[in-house]
């Protein structure tokens, strides 16, 4: 079935929100962190599928500035899940010809995930597919940051085109394909300015249970839809 769809109709940016991780582990009587690592093994699946489907550009949101409101324990164990898939992965990443790139506030993280985020960029910055974490991100603290830049810069009046140089995804396409898992109908503050033309997809599947004709259904949902970008 998804094998058949046009290969004009795919998206060339797909972008992520992982959500469902904590109610997963809970469901189970399992620790919220055993719903982290899951949630690492369905990132993989995703990303793996997607990249299959010939998605160019691959986002997803791994931390946003909200999340450090949660108990230290656990945003703990999150830089430390990150930092061990970094660790394990880069070569895989390398197989699958994918180039990592975080986009976010990085100043709170530490020294040694910061080295090692640096590290797997260096590693594969000549690959062909783009994999963004959105990490320490926020949609409309971007916006500011990029405003506040262009003024830095001099400008004392800003284009849309000015304000899309700025950003973190300068020189990315717009998602063509927001995809939300766990059946929450929101966007979060993720990819505030970028996603004004964007495909909504929602599931009520949690993150954890996300598997490769999971992606499928999404991709063939969006090849069925007709943009129009504010036109008739």
């Amino acid at each position: 079935m998804s094998e058949n769809v046009n290969q004009q109709s795919l998206p060339s940016h797909i972008a992520y929100i992982m959500d469902g991780n904590g109610r997963w582990a809970i469901s189970r009587g399992l620790p919220r962190a055993a719903g982290h690592r899951a949630g690492v093994s369905a990132f993989k699946r995703v990303l793996s599928r997607t990249v299959e489907r010939g998605v160019g550009v691959i986002t997803f949101y791994v931390f946003s500035t909200e999340n450090w409101k949660r108990p230290r324990h656990e945003v703990m164990a999150l830089m430390g899940l990150l930092y061990e898939y970094l660790e394990r992965e880069k070569e895989e990443l390398m197989k699958m010809r994918v180039r990592f790139h975080v986009m976010g506030d990085l100043a709170p993280l530490s020294r040694r995930l910061k080295r090692k985020i640096l590290e797997v960029e260096n590693y594969t910055s000549g690959n062909p597919y783009l994999l963004n974490f959105a990490l320490n991100y926020g949609g409309r603290d971007e916006i500011v940051a990029a405003v506040n830049r262009l003024i830095s810069e001099g400008k004392t009046e800003v284009t849309k085109e000015d304000i899309d140089s700025a950003l973190y995804t300068a020189g990315c396409p717009d998602p063509d394909l927001v995809v939300r898992t766990s059946g929450e109908l929101r966007l979060s503050n993720f990819l505030t300015w970028q996603t004004a033309y964007s495909e909504l997809y929602f599931t009520n599947t949690l993150w954890p249970d996300m598997t490769a004709a999971d992606v499928d259904l999404a991709i063939d949902a969006y090849s069925k839809r007709k943009r129009r970008f504010g036109g008739a």
